[in-house]
């Protein structure tokens, strides 16, 4: 409707200047008065100007119109009350475009607003900050795990926990990190995770930021809990023995509650004696190497970190494989992607943790015909460098897969029950993780975390 009457508008104009410069031109052929002829070119002049004007004063409205879209300008109004038809329906339109602008910006502000109450609310701190380090946005559970009222740069940090600030200004695109941060309230034990986004073509990082003291505090109280359990079975199953043997010898030696005579013991009882002695010592030095394994446990070595490349690091293993007991009857294979993979760790401690690994697996599968152990070196959907130890062994079973991994606790009749405890702590060392699964039946997998 408004395009046809603004076209009628305009066709009746360009009809106005045709008509009389044809007239014009007729009376110049035929030799009529010159007046008459000034008077079309005057007429001519006149449309020509009030069609110009007719255009830019729409054309005027509608560039006033959409620089105050630009600017964000959502009060402009124009009126709808003028006599002329086509640009009192281009106004009623603009109106209404205008109307729906204002009505999106509305809606736009109440989601904002719905998610930063949102993101207030949660418990969860979160943090958003562009490549140069100004905040753009931090909720108030941020702010209180990181000690600080106002947060606009994270510079600011610095002067909180130089540990912190340090580990948000260096932390990569879906890494994590864990720092402890000293508080008025105590230490936090804080979990840093960041991901990467681009918004107007700026490069972001948020940061989601969660307090984990508790549930540390408990899976440490759980740890010790299992370790002193562990301990007390080990300690009293060495200990039962050795006071009842040495009731039993006290009493070859008393008579009637007096210490037997000389002439009293007889060759049995010094033999008798002689052999409790034994089990004695046995069972005393069974509980030194039992603390020994513990001692070994609590003194590891700092790790020595170099630059190595994990294919050779594998082909060794690979070497010292083939020396293991029964290693003939289960195929070893390996992979590493890409081949060119460097690791920064201490290489012997990593040559432990993976010797280690691949004797449970063989140990596993003993009975297995069609065992196979396979070691998988790359990096995981969160780009971070693992390796994997699998077999298709037996498995482990669910209601002890939460235990292999508290010192002391096996399975087996020869085993120390720390190897795994070892390896964990080894990979902890590097800052990394040591992680299971298990399908009984199926396979068991091992992960190695840096």
């Amino acid at each position: 409707m408004i395009g046809r009457n603004l076209y009628f508008q305009i066709i009746f104009r360009i009809v106005l200047i045709v008509l009389p410069s044809m007239a014009a031109g007729w009376m110049m052929a035929s030799g009529q008065s010159l007046t008459l002829i000034l008077l079309c070119f005057f007429f001519v002049v006149m449309v020509i100007i009030n069609l110009i004007n007719y255009m830019n004063s729409t054309n005027r409205k509608i560039s006033y119109f959409l620089e105050s879209v630009q600017n964000e300008d959502s009060m402009l109004s124009f009126p709808t009350n003028i006599t002329d038809k086509p640009i009192r329906e281009i106004y009623q339109g603009l109106n209404k475009v205008n109307s729906q602008i204002q009505q999106l910006k509305i809606e736009g502000r109440q989601q904002e607003q719905y998610f930063q109450t949102l993101l207030e609310h949660v418990a969860t701190g979160i943090v958003t900050f562009n490549e140069k380090g100004f905040v753009l946005h931090a909720n108030s559970a941020a702010k209180k795990m990181l000690g600080v009222d106002v947060l606009t740069h994270i510079n600011q940090l610095e002067r909180v926990n130089n540990n912190l600030f340090q580990a948000i200004r260096n932390i990569q695109p879906f890494e994590q990190k864990l720092v402890s941060v000293m508080t008025e309230r105590g230490i936090n034990q804080l979990s840093i995770k960041a991901t990467s986004f681009k918004a107007k073509e700026n490069e972001l990082i948020l940061l989601s930021i969660q307090d984990i003291r508790n549930e540390l505090d408990e899976k440490e109280l759980d740890s010790w809990m299992k370790l002193i359990r562990v301990l007390m079975h080990e300690i009293m199953n060495s200990i039962a023995p050795i006071t009842s043997l040495s009731e039993s010898l006290c009493q070859f030696f008393t008579i009637d509650g007096r210490p037997a005579l000389p002439e009293e013991v007889t060759e049995t009882t010094i033999g008798t004696t002689i052999r409790g002695l034994n089990v004695i010592k046995e069972q005393g030095n069974g509980l030194m190497l039992f603390v020994e394994s513990y001692r070994k446990l609590t003194r590891l070595p700092k790790p020595d970190k170099i630059i190595f490349k994990l294919e050779d690091l594998v082909n060794r293993i690979k070497v010292l494989y083939a020396s293991l007991e029964n290693s003939e009857k289960v195929k070893l294979g390996a992979t590493v992607s890409p081949p060119e993979m460097e690791l920064f760790a201490d290489e012997n401690l990593i040559s432990q943790v993976l010797i280690n690994l691949i004797k449970n697996a063989l140990q596993a599968n003993e009975k297995n015909s069609e065992g196979k152990i396979q070691i998988i070196a790359g990096f995981n959907s969160e780009h971070l460098p693992e390796i994997q130890v699998t077999d298709n062994g037996p498995g482990i079973p669910d209601e002890i897969l939460e235990q292999i991994f508290v010192p002391f606790f096996t399975t087996r009749e020869n085993g120390s029950g720390i190897g795994l405890s070892l390896s964990r702590q080894i990979m902890r060392l590097h800052g990394g993780s040591l992680r299971v699964r298990s399908v009984p039946g199926k396979e068991t997998v091992f992960s190695m975390i840096f």
